[in-house]
């Protein structure tokens, strides 16, 4: 049986948050008061970072230091929480807390990407229709023409996601860099707009996501939200319903049951 490579036993889940042993654990999943997003959990079961894990009705997550922190990622770390895979980004931070990434840059990109132990929040601000900004500068390989610049603004049709990306914003930097604003978090968007223009990414940085901004943070430094970042993005998602999450950077819906 194949495991999804970001998800871990559920004892192991409880445990890590700090509540209790993987024995005290596995105690009260025999018991049937454990519950994965709502579903009755059995042992064995697996649960992926953002799941939403209650113990005899309380969030394990009550038990944890809840941290939120921005990292400009460099180019060459994966974000994946499996720590079998060399460069990933849980072992390039080394938090004492057991985090998991916001979506996802892929490993030729850089930038900001957000971290917490706060499933909710990941839940809210992933869930497809939410139309959260993020932005981007982008270095291509050819000369931006107006041509180039309204095309991507008004949507292109991947053939492999067979889809139409929703329009946005892009505005020209200089010859060979724009600015890109997108509302979707589709897998290497980005890359595969240009690639059906005929253009190749020579370098891609994100610097924005909703209210929280790169700035002056350099490559491979991270640091904590400040108050006001954290009450901005929360104030942004508190009309979002999780219950229908979406990750459509993995094309993954979670299931009933987490045996992945």
């Amino acid at each position: 049986m194949s495991y999804h490579p970001d998800s871990i036993r559920l004892n192991k889940a409880i445990s890590d948050s700090g509540f209790c042993s993987r024995r005290q654990a596995d105690t009260y999943i025999e018991k049937g008061v454990v519950t994965i997003n709502g579903e009755v959990a059995g042992l064995g079961d697996r649960v992926m970072p953002n799941d939403e894990i209650q113990v005899d009705g309380k969030r394990i997550t009550e038990n944890e230091n809840l941290v939120y922190i921005a990292l400009n990622k460099p180019v060459g770390i994966t974000c994946t929480t499996d720590t079998r895979i060399k460069g990933n980004v849980v072992d390039f931070i080394n938090h004492k807390e057991r985090i998991f990434h916001i979506g996802r840059l892929d490993k030729p990109s850089e930038g900001l990407l957000l971290m917490t132990n706060d499933g909710d929040i990941v839940n809210k601000i992933l869930r497809a229709g939410n139309e959260h900004e993020k932005e981007y500068i982008v270095k291509v390989n050819h000369p931006i023409t107006d041509d180039f610049l309204n095309r991507m603004r008004n949507g292109i049709y991947l053939e492999e996601l067979q889809t139409v990306t929703k329009k946005c914003t892009v505005e020209k930097v200089s010859r060979f860099v724009f600015r890109i604003i997108l509302v979707q978090g589709l897998n290497r968007q980005i890359r595969r707009m240009c690639e059906y223009l005929e253009y190749e990414v020579v370098s891609l940085q994100r610097i924005r996501i909703m209210n929280i901004e790169l700035g002056s943070l350099p490559v491979g430094k991270w640091r904590d939200l400040t108050k006001e970042e954290l009450k901005g993005l929360k104030e942004s998602i508190q009309d979002s319903d999780n219950s229908s999450f979406i990750d459509v950077q993995e094309k993954k819906v979670p299931g009933k049951r987490r045996r992945l």
